[in-house]
């Protein structure tokens, strides 16, 4: 259902010197400009995040050279950097919320910090333990309190599946609860599932884009699917699409350091459309785009 805005990357790792690749971004709409927080891995192996701009979300990408966030060597919690960032605004504190995956030896964890301008950043640390990640904070309290969604894995079992946890302050996290699960068998959301935007709030539901694995003879396979989640009680799953709607056909989605993916981490609503960015092969950006309301058609 998505239709690509480009039929190239919109970002890749020409744009950074340096860089080996660059993808899963987090974006949002600041004034007049897209805001882009993107996952840039160096030749070592390790994360940063960079933040891109650009006046018409699709092409003329400014990229800051110097990392919002950056490895840390001293901190084992963050001493491989740090990857995949979700960005939402918080209206009632006038601010923006980074959540992304923090990655050390003690293994990746759940990170976020705040700013005002994508420039400089408070940071709050970790507020989940490893093995977690796929965080993601809803724009505005539920029930008195701040909402995420993030992905926590139970190696025993295999299980990669949606839970949510609850904060009155953005640093202390409780009350968590199973949101939604990987479908066992054929279905192409099989393996492991994770929250991709920020959901967006709409009359019906808030509407959840996602990820999905299927392993294949030739390896993992990634693609989009989306939910539809109770406005007052997000942990209720209301609607769930039995199709993907995104997956990887280009030859820049195919190819690269991990083929076959399509990885959905940003998202903004243009001229009543979603227009989606992901990260292509762990290498690139690409970005899509359908209407909102198709895609609620799609849960209906």
């Amino acid at each position: 259902m998505f239709t690509r805005l480009t039929n190239e990357p919109i970002l890749g790792p020409g744009h950074l010197p340096g860089s080996n690749s660059i993808f899963n971004p987090g974006a949002c709409i600041v004034g007049d400009q897209t805001v882009l927080a993107l996952r840039v891995e160096d030749r070592r192996g390790m994360s940063a995040i960079h933040i891109a701009r650009s006046a018409n979300g699709i092409t003329e990408w400014s990229l800051d050279e110097a990392p919002l966030l950056a490895p840390d060597a001293d901190d084992v919690t963050c001493e491989w950097g740090f990857e995949d960032p979700r960005l939402t605004f918080l209206d009632e504190l006038g601010c923006y919320v980074i959540a992304c995956t923090a990655y050390g030896s003690s293994g990746p964890c759940v990170y976020l910090a705040t700013t005002k301008d994508f420039h400089t950043v408070e940071h709050i640390g970790i507020v989940i333990p490893p093995e977690d990640k796929n965080a993601v904070v809803f724009p505005r309290r539920i029930a008195g309190e701040w909402q995420m969604l993030h992905r926590p894995v139970v190696h025993q079992t295999g299980t990669a599946d949606i839970w949510m946890s609850s904060s009155h302050d953005l640093r202390t996290w409780g009350n968590s609860r199973y949101v939604m699960g990987a479908r066992r068998g054929a279905w192409w959301d099989s393996v492991r599932i994770g929250a991709g935007p920020p959901p967006v709030e709409t009359d019906a539901g808030w509407l959840l884009i996602y990820h999905g694995v299927r392993e294949t003879t030739a390896g993992s396979l990634y693609r989009a699917g989306i939910a539809l989640l109770d406005i007052e009680h997000p942990q209720r799953v209301l609607a769930r699409s039995e199709r993907w709607l995104l997956g990887p056909e280009t030859d820049w989605e195919r190819r690269g350091d991990v083929p076959n993916v399509v990885f959905p981490t940003g998202a903004t609503v243009v001229d009543g459309a979603v227009r989606l960015y992901y990260g292509a092969a762990d290498t690139c950006v690409g970005v899509a785009t359908c209407s909102l309301s198709e895609l609620l058609a799609e849960l209906s």
